[in-house]
């Protein structure tokens, strides 16, 4: 990450949701039957997304509205909400939806998904106009009725708060790296342009 950050903090921010939070959610939480399904093509030919801010879950995550029924026969789940801020989106070839199968039980019914971006009911909306990290996508992101597996629940269900805070705290250590590798780069040019300056200065006298 500090490396990657030295040169593009765009690309550095996709490969840290990339790998450290949704890779490493699976890796860590989810059954066997869900990491045959997702790693190899998450390793290979598709980029990942961390589908969990809304418009009124911001600082609190947790107070999320976006719901996931489950059918009679428990087999599916139907995802229904639309979450902002969502970075990677456009470029996404899955989502890692946190969605509550039971608003009554407040964050205990917050359940995290395996969303393939293809599923019918899923939207991606513009890219919002950021003053900074502009070749980063950060879109809103519609769940409209969207049929998911069972199979692609990650973990257990009702669990998805402990994993999403778990998570991110180890998500924020590749932000602090890419501040690290950014301010060393600041550094680096300023003090070309300083030496150049100086080396000018005395030349011309």
């Amino acid at each position: 990450m500090e490396e990657l950050s030295r040169v593009d903090t765009s690309v550095s921010i996709l490969v840290d949701i990339h790998n450290t939070l949704t890779n490493n959610a699976i890796r860590f939480w989810g059954s066997n039957q869900l990491k045959d399904k997702w790693l190899n093509r998450l390793a290979i030919d598709c980029v990942s997304s961390f589908a969990l801010s809304e418009a009124g879950s911001g600082t609190d995550a947790f107070a999320m509205k976006t719901t996931a029924t489950p059918s009679k026969d428990g087999s599916y789940y139907t995802l229904n909400g639309e979450k902002l801020w969502i970075s990677n989106s456009k470029e996404a070839g899955a989502f890692l939806v946190f969605a509550n199968v039971d608003p009554s039980l407040k964050h205990r019914g917050i359940t995290a998904f395996m969303v393939d971006a293809n599923t019918e009911g899923v939207t991606v909306g513009n890219k919002e106009k950021k003053l900074g990290l502009r070749a980063s996508s950060t879109c809103p992101v519609v769940f409209d009725n969207v049929k998911v597996e069972a199979v692609d629940v990650l973990g257990e269900v009702g669990l998805g708060y402990k994993y999403c805070i778990n998570i991110l705290n180890e998500g924020r250590i590749g932000i602090a790296c890419q501040q690290i590798g950014v301010s060393d780069c600041a550094c680096q040019v300023l003090c070309t342009v300083y030496t150049l300056l100086y080396t000018q200065i005395n030349f011309f006298g």
